[in-house]
């Protein structure tokens, strides 16, 4: 058998050699596909927004993304609110700039809060030069304009109302770093308590608690013939409030952002009072503001921190100067041919007040987690300035409740001091821990042993902030059985839920006060407390002049307590005449006359009596009423005045898209503010539910986001995550370094392999 011949170096050498470079080539050739993979990879993130760590290079908010590493950068967004106050009444417009600081198209979604009496009839969003102005439309058929807008690429703005006092603002196809405005404009009264006027405006929606459920009711459904059934949801015996099966919650929760990790929604805010009198003492509650007088009757205000952040609620109060404040306000205006009238009396308070009857004082603490911070040692103190109060004649309980409640004692007692020392005793000791499960408490403090007794009078005063999401149930409860027992709600902390209180207190026939800070405790509580051993002006009825269709709200007319007045508003074919209000005043018989024609013209008045009208027809509903006629009666209004309302959203959408085919668009909740003095912890535990924003960068102060002309913003310090020190993408020069090494060491191999044959 012949052998192979040997190959020697001067034979193999050329072959070698391009063994040597078709291996370069391929080696190279599989490197660059790798990194073009990559590359391709990366790019495709950037384009649906994604980001990593490393490429963030200035303080931003990241939000959990579906890939591991990647996060979404959070839409950003500063407001500008402007509010002119004409007498009673205030005209609010509201500016949220929303700003895109990513790559990718998002759709930023913004829960926030306005007052709960606030007719909000107008939306603009304005894109560059452009105006384009919101159209009122049925909730429902507003909701497929927004969405065939958002899917076909066009920007659009989408005003919804969740309650009386939450509203949400969606905002589609913004592109990168870019910005849309959307402008809100809405009119509202301002609240009057004796000689004090107040004004707030709500700047956060606290978190809502979700109150457990007890297991659906069941009805078998039989089928006929067979006698085998089914177990079915009895929609007609679910508990009041409770949500049926596969409804989805109606009150979105937006991301909560962790004190620790900074504050977001910078918010500017510009006042201008005209008040109508001689004014005296102007005043913030809250916040340090910069005032200037203009003349004897007017001022302007702003913060003297230019911009603040979105965490507690605005209040401004005003007094009139020495000279006794208005007891009377007449104010008119035409709107298509009708008259609208809004009338605010000041009863007379009595020279001479008739012995009160002794008083059953049912005393409501909530002690929940979101009372925890500076909310609880409001409550308390306020708690025990009304224990203080009480007459030895009168008697007393006091029930504390988070997820669960307790009696003090089990049934009224006296207001001795052996009492009141063991009621101090327990106020003293409770602290804020829990959810808030306000309805059983509630249904404890109604539950009145001597419904026929005469002898006292029956309240309930209730602590809380209001932190829950099952108002109606809550609602319904009062409507249902409140018998002589009168509810008096007391809100608590720096962003109570003020529809609640309002609401609440008017079912209950109580009255609503808010406490924002320790400083208000004493002064508010003493004035609650006047009310409740004051009598009240019952028996409230308005004649309007014969032969004029008129329709007033609220209907029937409120009782009222010591320095509150008679708000009406009116539509009629033609305000003349006279109104006459009549009453029974701490046992005598009161009348006024106001002669109609002698109104000052406003604008805004039909607007105001549309939004009371709908708040009463809401009442309705939730005491039982026609559920189907009234939300008619509800659409009909709000359309025919251009008002947001449960029925009713605003939505704007511009003609021509401006998202690319095939580029993706990120849905994202926009996060919100935990309230001042509130503790996370106490409110989400310490591990994070999912609605909780996991990732955070700090963001830049807020004066450089709400001036800046486009998403500007400062390097930040983060407290939850480590900035990266440079530019550069760390993970892209390894991933490259790797793959060079790789084809290094490759290239040693088959060098190694030539040499050695040779």
């Amino acid at each position: 058998m012949r052998s192979l011949p040997h190959r020697s170096a001067h034979h193999t050498g050329p072959r070698d050699a391009i063994v040597f470079i078709i291996a370069l080539f391929a080696t190279l050739f599989a490197v660059t596909g790798l990194l073009t993979v990559a590359a391709k990879a990366d790019g495709a993130a950037a384009r649906n927004g994604l980001v990593t760590l490393n490429d963030v290079q200035s303080g931003t908010l990241l939000l959990n993304s579906k890939e591991p590493g990647k996060y979404v950068p959070a839409p950003l967004l500063a407001t500008d609110a402007k509010i002119e106050v004409t007498g009673p009444m205030a005209r609010a417009r509201v500016t949220q700039r929303f700003i895109n600081p990513g790559e990718g198209w998002v759709e930023g979604k913004y829960v926030f809060p306005l007052p709960e009496d606030a007719a909000v009839d107008t939306m603009k969003m304005i894109i560059g030069d452009r105006v384009i102005e919101g159209k009122i439309k049925e909730k429902e058929e507003a909701r497929r304009i927004y969405e065939k807008a958002k899917a076909e690429g066009k920007k659009a703005g989408l005003l919804e109302q969740q309650r009386p006092n939450v509203f949400t603002n969606a905002v589609a196809n913004i592109g990168p770093h870019e910005s849309v405005t959307i402008q809100i404009e809405y009119q509202q009264t301002v609240h009057r308590d004796g000689d004090r006027f107040s004004l707030r405006f709500p700047m956060v929606v606290a978190p809502r608690y979700v109150p457990k459920e007890a297991a659906d009711p069941q009805v078998v459904d039989f089928v006929p013939g067979s006698g085998w059934g089914t177990t079915q949801p009895d929609e007609k015996d679910l508990p009041p409030g409770t949500a049926h099966p596969g409804n989805a919650p109606d009150l979105t929760q937006p991301p909560v952002l962790d004190p620790e990790e900074g504050k977001v929604n910078p918010v500017a805010l510009e006042i201008s009072l005209e008040a109508g009198f001689p004014l005296g003492p102007v005043k913030s509650s809250f916040h340090k503001v910069d005032i200037q007088r203009t003349g004897k009757e007017g001022a302007k205000l702003s913060l003297a921190e230019k911009v603040v952040p979105a965490d507690k609620d605005f209040e401004l109060t005003w007094e009139p100067a020495e000279t006794a404040a208005p007891t009377a306000g007449l104010f008119r205006e035409t709107v298509d041919g009708k008259d609208y009238v809004l009338v605010m009396l000041m009863p007379p308070s009595g020279a001479v007040q008739p012995q009160a009857k002794p008083r059953e004082a049912i005393f409501v603490i909530d002690n929940s987690g979101s009372m925890a911070g500076a909310s609880m040692p409001q409550a308390k103190a306020g708690l025990l300035f009304a224990l203080d109060k009480l007459k030895p004649e009168d008697t007393f309980n006091i029930i504390r409740f988070d997820d669960t409640h307790e009696l003090l004692f089990p049934q009224p007692v006296r207001a001795d001091r052996e009492n009141i020392a063991v009621a101090r005793k327990f106020v003293n000791g409770l602290s804020a821990d829990g959810g808030t499960e306000m309805l059983p408490a509630l249904k404890a403090a109604l539950n009145d042993r001597t419904p026929n007794a005469t002898s006292h009078v029956r309240q309930v005063i209730f602590l809380t902030d209001g932190a829950i999401s099952n108002e109606k149930a809550l609602f319904e409860e009062i409507a249902r059985h409140r018998g002589r027992s009168r509810l008096f709600t007391v809100g608590i902390g720096s962003a109570p839920n003020s529809y609640f209180m309002t609401r609440a207190a008017e079912a209950g026939r109580g009255s609503f006060t808010h406490i924002g800070d320790l400083a208000q405790v004493k002064s508010r509580m003493a004035e609650l407390v006047n009310k409740l051993e004051h009598p009240l002006v019952t028996n409230v009825t308005a004649s309007w002049p014969e032969g004029t269709h008129t329709e007033s709200w609220p209907d029937p007319v409120p009782d009222l307590y010591k320095g509150e007045p008679v708000v009406l508003a009116a539509r009629m074919d033609k305000a003349q005449g006279d109104l006459t209000l009549k009453g029974d005043l701490a046992g005598n018989a009161w009348q006024v006359r106001i002669p109609l024609d002698a109104g000052e013209t406003r604008p805004g008045i039909g607007k105001l009596w549309a939004r009371r009208k709908i708040a009463s027809l809401e009442a309705d509903r939730l005491m039982g009423g026609d559920y189907e006629k009234t939300d008619a009666e509800i659409l009909k209004v709000a359309l025919a005045h251009h008002l947001v309302s449960r029925r009713t959203s605003l939505v704007a959408v511009d003609v021509t898209p401006t998202r690319p085919d095939g580029e993706k668009l990120e849905s994202r909740d926009m996060p919100v503010n935990l309230p001042d003095g509130w503790e996370f912890d106490k409110v989400f535990g310490e591990s994070m539910p999912a609605p909780v924003m996991r990732k955070a960068m700090r963001a830049a102060p807020t004066t450089m986001l709400a001036s800046a002309q486009s998403p500007v913003m400062d390097s930040a310090q983060d407290r939850g995550l480590a900035l990266p020190q440079t530019a550069s993408d760390a993970p892209g020069l390894i991933r490259n370094g790797l793959f060079t090494l790789l084809a290094a060491f490759l290239l040693m191999l088959l060098w190694r392999r030539v040499t050695r044959r040779g």
